[in-house]
């Protein structure tokens, strides 16, 4: 149900949306059509909408109404092949240059955090920042040690503002859940609860330190990425101070060009730099649009802003990697079969009807560089796959999914003859080589050894105590299982029916034999009709729970 916060929320976006224009893309959705009724709470609907491009009136509105919605914003402006150019160029606008909040405001925050002032801590500052982004910006700086940093500051206010855009979000999952046929497949409730708990981390900027100082560790001398050092001493939940880098920003194609960097090395390794995330360590970098990278003259990646970063069960990282496997062998029985087994799709799923449905969708993209690939029309097709064999959509995969978007629109624009598949598969296979082989099965055989040995003198003691046990007949056997659980309390319920039922005859039968006594009066039994329909009526009700 939309509380009074969340009601008053949904006018000022449609507010917005009238100011720029814009309410005629949102509400010809199906899903918000009920909602139209509020354009006419607007002032802005007799005013009149602001002109300009629509591209940059799209920009602007997603800047007038939060974080949430850039964010929204920066992900599209990954994918400018499924967008109109000038859609595209504007939302790659939102990766860095959110407009600033005030100067001074950033000072203050900085010193009541720090509990010192500014000229303590930084022999330069520059007031003006370097960057702004949906949640934070950032300052240039140098410590009076003479280190080169940035200070990312929280904009002020930001949690109530993403509380209350949560809010909304959770409203209208709720209604699509409730009201929209696609609801119970597509698990919205649990999509934006995944959503609210990534946002919220990223209000932490000692949590984001952490981040980058496991990625840090990482990729330790690696000639694929670097991150840079966090200074903890000056990071607080608000403040965090870290190394300065310097590269160039990867939106930037022909000034890379102009710098002689390899542009299908610098693509191949932000492939391989995903997989390594997310299959070696299980820990992977899940904002990683343009704004949030950049690259030296080696083809080497700097990484920043670690608010959001992602992890997989062993369970899905296992999945996955079959997935991706099989996927880049075109096994599409094996794929279809993964799929079952993980319950992405119904245990009743034919796999040979499945089977097909992957082959028609994925041969025709197969050996076709990137640029060929029309991905709105695959896509589409993936929808309509996923819609006819009821495939639910995995929360905890939402993240991973979007992450693997971002790295190949990151691709397409670096090296749009970028053959994905032939760049992740070696990496693949031999992760797989490590984790699952004979070989992954002795280093996990070596590792528990310690263990093992612990545990060995013990054995012979423990194997005595149950032959002696099952030799006396006293062995018990512990058995736990949901089935027998329900089984267990089905019984229990059917049980207290059973005596209800009977209590219920009784007290219908004594008040049956009561109205049937032969020279029955009421002066014999006094209140006795009232017995009766006592008797009578309860034993009705006791009899009729029973039977329900």
């Amino acid at each position: 149900m939309i509380n009074l916060t969340t009601a008053f929320r949904l006018i000022k976006i449609q507010r917005v949306l009238l100011r720029y224009g814009l309410d005629e893309f949102v509400f010809n959705l199906h899903l918000f059509r009920p909602l139209r009724y509020l354009t006419y709470l607007s002032p802005s609907y007799l005013l009149g909408k602001r002109k300009g491009p629509r591209g940059e009136r799209i920009r602007k509105a997603l800047e007038d109404l939060g974080p949430i919605f850039v964010k929204f914003g920066q992900i599209l402006s990954t994918r400018q092949d499924l967008l109109p150019p000038d859609i595209g160029v504007e939302l790659s606008k939102l990766q860095d240059n959110v407009p600033p909040f005030a100067d001074h405001l950033a000072r203050q925050i900085i010193e009541k955090s720090l509990e010192q002032s500014i000229e303590e801590v930084f022999s330069e500052f520059s007031e003006s920042p370097l960057a702004s982004a949906s949640v934070a910006q950032v300052h240039t700086a140098t410590l009076l040690t003479g280190e080169d940093v940035v200070v990312k500051v929280l904009r002020p206010g930001i949690e109530k503002t993403i509380n209350a855009d949560v809010a909304v979000l959770y409203s209208l999952a709720e209604l699509a859940s409730k009201y929209w046929s696609e609801g119970k497949r597509l698990k919205p409730v649990e999509v934006v609860a995944e959503f609210d708990h990534t946002i919220h981390d990223e209000l932490d900027l000692v949590r984001e330190a952490a981040n980058a100082s496991q990625l840090r560790r990482n990729f330790e001398g690696s000639d694929q990425l670097y991150v840079p050092d966090v200074y903890w001493d000056y990071t607080r939940q608000n403040v965090m101070v870290m190394e300065r880098i310097y590269g160039t920003p990867i939106g930037r194609i022909d000034e890379l060009r102009e710098r002689g960097v390899d542009l299908k090395l610098l693509a191949e390794r932000g492939v391989e730099i995903f997989f390594a995330q997310v299959f070696r360590d299980n820990f992977f970098h899940a904002d990683m649009h343009p704004g949030n990278l950049f690259a030296t003259d080696e083809a080497k990646y700097l990484a920043v802003d670690f608010g959001i970063m992602g992890s997989v069960t062993v369970a899905d990282q296992r999945y996955l990697a079959e997935n991706f496997l099989a996927f880049f062998q075109r096994d599409y029985y094996r794929v279809a079969q993964l799929h079952i087994e993980s319950g992405w799709v119904p245990k009743h799923t034919r796999v040979d009807e499945f089977e097909s449905a992957i082959r028609t969708v994925c041969e025709p993209i197969f050996e076709k560089p990137l640029k060929e690939i029309s991905y709105g029309h695959l896509l589409l097709r993936l929808f309509q796959t996923a819609r006819r064999f009821d495939m639910e959509v995995q929360p905890q995969l939402v993240l991973l999914q979007k992450t693997l978007l971002n790295i190949e629109g990151l691709g397409r624009q670096l090296y749009p003859d970028l053959d994905l598949w032939q760049t992740a598969k070696p990496y693949l296979e031999d992760w797989y080589k490590k984790t699952v082989g004979p070989k992954a099965m002795f280093n996990k055989l070596k590792e528990h050894l310690p263990m093992m040995g612990e545990k060995l003198p013990e054995l012979p003691e423990m194997m005595y105590q149950v032959l002696s046990d099952a030799a006396k007949g006293e062995l018990e056997i512990k058995w736990k299982s949901q089935q027998l659980e329900e089984i267990k309390l089905q019984m229990a319920k059917n049980h207290r029916k059973n005596i209800m039922a009977i209590c219920g005859g009784s007290m219908l039968i004594s008040a049956a034999i009561i109205l049937g006594l032969d020279g029955f009066s009421p002066q014999m039994l006094g209140d006795a009709p009232l017995v009766t329909w006592v008797l009578g009526g309860l034993g009705g009700l006791l009899v009729f729970n029973a039977l329900d």
